[in-house]
């Protein structure tokens, strides 16, 4: 009964709210083509009858239309079930007959907190919508449910179909996420995360369908399968592409910068917080995590790709001047910190299990944590809250990302420093994993600076909104690290801080102590007037546009196009001048076209018929007289 409740209740709600716009839009179609038939004023009806006797317009709100208002308003209550079942649902093996052709799903170690984080965040932004200015506000809803389904099935699933038609689902809805505003900037945002996962896609269903070849489905036979698979490599290329494209992984994270500013609020929480993470479920579900012997060369390649995402996004954010995407690229950073975990369970295989605890952890630490950020922005710009309890929010969320001492993200990413032990990274010369987590945590702190002072800038715009909402996203903002903990500690292989260990609470404040001296020592470099129109200084967001490395291609792309457009044009042309010469040349044609009419006169081909006679009968005289 649970599972009809957690898949059915969102699919349910999304499908009525869709018939309403049909209802609505056929409503529409007919009100047009009754106001063509409208006589004039004092005119008989199309009918033959009185004019008055048609219907009239009383003022009343259409009853489709009134229907998908009230689902959009009260819609995060369709993500309850899916938090209950988070909390108290069964562990074991169950399977839902009438979803598809049949869905196995089980909550698992890895599922359990991973869709308790998304019930939270997904119902929270359902709960930001109405009366939030976003345009066509129900169909965002039913939207967001869908996604939510298979962001949900993804976690949940225990069979390989169920899970690739989860991940396909989440995805394609996605795109309808991105592009809802319908602005110029959408539409380019939506194509190219339309193309970043129909490749990502293409690479996914690869990969699974070599898992399949090896005769499983269950997904907890997976890791064992791949190891044990002839194909084992390609499989791990596929799925390091395909779950990248997901989970934001350099180079592949070009989409995200996009998608996040286009989207409404709602979505960009919910594409970074919960979204992203089915990357990471994909690679703890089906690589081959502590099954095989070191996997040192798809280890080293998991973690020189984690830490590139992790610092190289630094700097790129901090040129930018919109808070969304100042929080993509901090997402891009974070998302490098867990691949980092994923790279050293496959290099070491004795640290494949802390790994898969602590990046479950901290999975569920960064989606509450960066959902409250996002979600804040619209605070910051639209809710009635009074700006000190904004602000301490966002300041509470910030610090959880960084890791700050008494947060979730304290809990976090120690027990992430725990769990990789002494593993190295091959590419940096052997240098401590644990040597280099740390520094990550300082380029967050940059990031959230920028992000606070490029914030602070904008005008707060205090519009009438439920306060139910302000309430429950001050409360997730201010205490995510309650959850977290309650995760972290039901865990015996999570590692948790001592909350008054001066050697932990030390390793987790100078990243953010020095963050914020360099912060400061930034903006007083900045207010120098010799700097004033210095870029660098004082960025734009056009030194390094949003997508970074999409521009070049693009440009690239362009040049390429261009080029094979000139090379096309003169290609016609020679081929043109080439029918010209042919057509001027005197044609060998031309005498095998006389002998054709010679021979199609009635004098030639008698005459030929004649020779031809003569031959036979002398060839007959002669075979006859031998």
């Amino acid at each position: 009964m649970i599972w009809i409740l957690v898949f059915g209740l969102p699919l349910t709600v999304a499908a009525v709210i869709g018939a309403c716009a049909l209802l609505r839009m056929e409503s529409l179609a007919a009100a047009g083509r009754a106001a063509r038939l409208t006589p004039a004023p004092g005119g008989p009806a199309p009918d033959g009858g009185p004019a008055e006797s048609r219907p009239r317009d009383d003022g009343a709100e259409p009853l489709p239309e009134l229907l998908s208002r009230l689902l959009c308003r009260f819609g995060w209550l369709a993500t309850v079930p899916a938090g209950v079942a988070a909390l108290a649902g069964p562990a074991e093996l169950s399977r839902v007959d009438w979803m598809v052709l049949g869905t196995s799903v089980q909550m698992d170690a890895l599922a359990r907190p991973l869709l308790g984080m998304t019930a939270v965040l997904y119902g929270l932004a359902l709960a930001f919508i109405p009366r939030s200015g976003v345009d066509r506000g129900p169909a965002l809803t039913a939207f967001l449910l869908l996604c939510f389904a298979g962001n949900a099935g993804v976690f949940l699933a225990a069979d390989i179909v169920t899970f690739y038609l989860s991940f396909t689902v989440m995805s394609f809805t996605g795109y309808l996420l991105v592009v809802h505003s319908r602005s110029r900037e959408s539409r380019r945002a939506g194509r190219i995360y339309l193309v970043m996962t129909v490749l990502g896609e293409c690479a996914v269903l690869a990969g699974l369908l070599l898992v399949a070849r090896t005769g499983i489905t269950v997904l907890a036979e997976a890791p064992a399968a791949v190891a044990d698979s002839p194909h084992r490599d390609a499989i791990i290329a596929l799925l390091l592409i395909g779950f990248g494209v997901k989970a934001g992984t350099v180079p592949l994270h070009v989409w995200l910068p996009l998608a996040h500013p286009a989207a409404p609020t709602p979505a960009s929480a919910v594409l970074s917080g919960a979204m992203v993470k089915a990357g990471l479920a994909g690679w703890l579900r089906f690589l081959p995590l502590g099954e095989s012997e070191p996997l040192t060369g798809w280890g080293t390649a998991f973690m020189v790709l984690a830490l590139a995402g992790g610092f190289l996004a630094v700097p790129v954010g901090l040129l930018q001047d919109n808070p969304k995407v100042i929080l993509a690229y901090s997402s891009i950073s974070q998302m490098g910190f867990l691949a980092a975990l994923v790279g050293a369970a496959l290099a070491v295989p004795e640290l494949a299990g802390a790994c898969i605890v602590a990046a479950t952890v901290y999975a569920v630490h960064h989606g509450l944590a960066k959902g409250a950020l996002f979600l804040g922005v619209q605070a910051w710009d639209r809710e009635r809250l009074p700006r000190a309890v904004v602000v301490l929010g966002l300041v509470m969320a910030g610090l959880s990302v960084i890791g700050a001492p008494l947060t979730g993200g304290y809990v976090a990413k120690y027990g992430a420093k725990e769990a990789v032990g002494d593993a190295t990274v091959p590419a940096a010369g052997g240098l401590e994993l644990t040597e280099v987590l740390p520094w990550v945590g300082l380029g967050s702190t940059l990031l959230l600076a920028r992000f606070a002072v490029v914030l602070w800038r904008r005008d707060r715009r205090r519009e009438p909104a439920p306060a139910l909402r302000g309430a429950a996203w001050a409360c997730l903002a201010l205490f995510t690290a309650v959850p977290v903990a309650l995760v972290a500690a039901a865990r015996p292989a999570f590692t948790m801080p001592g909350w008054t260990d001066p050697a932990a609470l030390w390793g987790q404040s100078w990243p953010l102590l020095l963050g914020a001296l360099l912060a400061v020592a930034a903006a007083a470099l900045a207010r120098r007037r010799e700097l004033e129109d210095n870029r660098l200084a004082h960025p734009r967001g056009d030194t390094v546009p949003p997508g970074d490395l999409i521009a070049v291609e693009e440009r690239a792309a362009a040049a390429l196009l261009r080029l094979l457009r000139r090379g096309m044009t003169a290609a016609r042309g020679v081929a043109g001048d080439v029918r010209e010469r042919v057509a001027a040349a005197p044609s060998p044609l031309a005498g095998i076209g006389r002998v054709q009419e010679r021979l199609g006169a009635w004098t030639g081909s008698g005459v030929l018929l004649l020779l031809v006679l003569a031959a036979a009968a002398w060839w007959t005289t002669t075979r006859g007289g031998g």
